[in-house]
């Protein structure tokens, strides 16, 4: 399969972007802003779901993410101990302020949410190199709406879970 190369300029593009972000790892020391550029990076290793749909492989890529036009960057919920750790990615969503602007939020599993203070919404996203293999595919188990405990008493737990991060 060939290598991934996205633009997004606008919400719909976003989602596309997130769709093939979703349970990619990044490690903290991998995502990087430049103020005086405007530009927020990272690196991702981003499971490749359409080549598990189609080939029925397992695989990762090595990505490169960038947003152009970036205000300001926070990160909330990544404590002192996670910077070393890895993250998983689960969107990559876009919330208005006063059109163009906005907030791009990138949120991952355990509560954490780096958010980008933007003038629009301008992003690419390029595969940097071939796939290589991994042993298993990222699982999510769904929250019971009511609360309701599994059937083998223990609690369900609303993180996604993934393997093969590096």
């Amino acid at each position: 399969m060939e290598n991934l190369k996205l633009i997004a300029l606008d919400e719909e593009d976003l989602a596309i972007v997130s769709a093939h972000l979703q349970d990619a790892v990044v490690k903290m020391v991998d995502m990087g802003f430049l103020p005086r550029s405007q530009r927020f990076a990272m690196l991702l290793n981003r499971f490749d779901w359409d080549q598990k749909v189609l080939a029925n492989e397992t695989v990762r890529r090595r990505t490169g993410l960038h947003f152009e036009r970036v205000r300001d960057v926070k990160c909330r919920g990544m404590a002192e101990a996670q910077r070393t750790g890895v993250l998983n990615l689960l969107a990559v969503t876009f919330i208005p302020a006063d059109a163009p602007s906005g907030y791009v939020l990138l949120t991952f599993s355990g509560g954490a949410e780096v958010r980008l203070e933007v003038e629009c919404i301008e992003a690419g996203l390029r595969d940097l190199g071939p796939a290589w293999g991994c042993a298993h595919t990222p699982k999510h188990v769904a929250p019971d709406p009511l609360g309701a405990p599994a059937a083998d008493g223990a609690q369900k737990s609303p993180r996604a879970g993934t393997d093969d991060a590096a």
